[in-house]
């Protein structure tokens, strides 16, 4: 049997992979990674030290060095849909032509590092993976918290990436994603202002390629209305929020959204 690990740089697939590895050794385990070839520098490192724990071989697509902007422009969209663009474009297909090429669904399993707080995910994983067997060994016994992941990667000697030592909830994208939420780019805006404007010169660049104002990745629901809400405008919120300006804070301080590649519906 083969066995390859959707392997994203994210604590999770690095659990995942350690527990394919005790129970089916690494003569026949590929380690998958997808680039958007906008990560955070400190992912590459822990890609690294973290395939070399687990065994393996580690197959690295960097989809020719297209970014999920690239994907946008060529889409034609921006926006917090309900399947991401560059999600599909930079993850799911790649992996599937790679998997596809390499592999049958006759003798090889693929596995995802989802955990068990997220199992009503493996639905659509194992719909849009079709016909593979798709596993999630983090959502079976013993069942672990992220902390207790944190502790077993502490144990190997390997630094946490940079982003979870900031609070960013994954190790994807730079610390952003077109599905985040308010609360996640308000984060990002505080612990990494560069990579913040980047994200803000980078949606606003599109919008004008678009020839649209009426595009956003945020959405503002403020009196009951939704609307497009620039990074920009909640950078400007921002501000006023840490002046102590005295009005009420109209940022939406509770909404995260996150990271669903290779989770999301239509997956694979």
């Amino acid at each position: 049997m083969k066995h390859v690990v959707m392997f994203s740089g994210g604590i999770g697939s690095w659990g995942a992979a350690r527990r394919v590895a005790a129970r089916h050794g690494t003569d026949n385990l590929t380690l998958l990674f997808t680039d958007t070839n906008i990560e955070d520098p400190d992912l590459y490192r822990f890609l690294r030290e973290a395939s070399e724990d687990v065994g393996g071989e580690l197959v690295w697509l960097d989809n020719g060095g297209k970014t999920p902007w690239d994907v946008f422009e060529d889409v034609r969209m921006l926006g917090n849909t309900r399947i991401a663009a560059c999600s599909h474009k930079l993850k799911q297909e790649p992996a599937r032509a790679w998997v596809n090429d390499n592999c049958n669904p006759d003798d090889t399993t693929l596995y995802v590092g989802i955990d068990w707080s997220e199992a009503h995910r493996m639905k659509a994983v194992l719909r849009g993976w079709a016909p593979y067997m798709v596993e999630a060994p983090l959502c079976e016994p013993p069942l672990r918290a992220k902390a207790a992941l944190f502790a077993d990667l502490a144990d190997t000697g390997i630094e946490t990436p940079l982003l979870y030592k900031l609070g960013m909830p994954h190790n994807n994208c730079g610390g952003g994603c077109v599905k985040a939420g308010q609360a996640h780019f308000k984060k990002l805006r505080q612990v990494l202002p560069e990579r913040f404007g980047e994200w803000v010169a980078n949606e606003q660049r599109l919008r004008d390629f678009l020839g649209r104002d009426d595009i956003a990745i945020l959405r503002d629901r403020t009196g009951g209305t939704t609307t497009p809400l620039t990074l920009a405008e909640l950078g400007a919120r921002a501000v006023l929020e840490e002046a102590g300006s005295g009005q009420l804070s109209l940022i939406d301080n509770d909404e995260w959204g996150g990271c669903g590649c290779f989770v999301d519906e239509d997956a694979a």
